[in-house]
């Protein structure tokens, strides 16, 4: 079968419940059983585009048109303290020319919440949730203050708590052997 079309496809798993959302209108069905509500990304497409091609660090997803239950529910687990450092993964699902799924979706994007404000208006007489999600990835802790140094061993012990069953992070493994090094600006006569 082709590929046609492709959906964004958003999945939070709070500590209570996961949510599934997706960038359309109405429910949507997956091969697994699963139901995906649907929800307008307003906001930060290009974003989602930069995480997803792993140019970005830190990613502010807005969802407008949430379902009501959806949005309470996140209401109350933000109250409780459960969202912060839940987790949150933007999958690609490829679909025929009947816009039906082919094949299993694909991560293209995890991260943590950091904060999640989420806001209430009123379009008639309906209410209308929309909720923001600041998000973190692995490699937003690999900013630094002025003038600190990043070393190997520090960037190793990160990765493994941040993604234990991954292989080490080889980011900074050249930084010691730079140490040493002296760089001689060329000379033209």
């Amino acid at each position: 079968m082709a590929i046609k079309s492709l959906r964004v496809l958003c999945r939070i798993e709070f500590p209570s419940k996961t949510f599934r959302m997706w960038d359309g209108a109405g429910p949507y069905l997956d091969a697994n059983g699963d139901i995906w509500v649907g929800a307008r990304l307003t906001e930060g497409l290009d974003q989602i585009e930069s995480a997803m091609n792993g140019e970005a660090s830190t990613l502010m997803l807005s969802m407008s048109g949430v379902d009501q239950a959806v949005s309470d529910l996140a209401y109350e687990d933000m109250e409780a303290g459960e969202v912060i450092d839940a987790k949150v993964q933007l999958l690609i699902q490829p679909c025929d020319e009947w816009d039906q799924p082919v094949g299993d979706p694909e991560v293209k994007f995890t991260g943590f919440v950091d904060n999640m404000p989420s806001d209430d208006s009123v379009s008639g007489d309906q209410v209308v949730s929309t909720l923001v999600l600041e998000v973190r990835n692995r490699f937003d802790l690999r900013t630094l203050v002025s003038g600190a140094v990043l070393s190997d061993v520090d960037q190793r012990a990160r990765s493994k708590v941040l993604n234990p069953g991954a292989p080490a992070d080889r980011f900074a493994e050249r930084i010691p052997g730079l140490v040493d090094k002296q760089i001689v600006w060329p000379r033209f006569s």
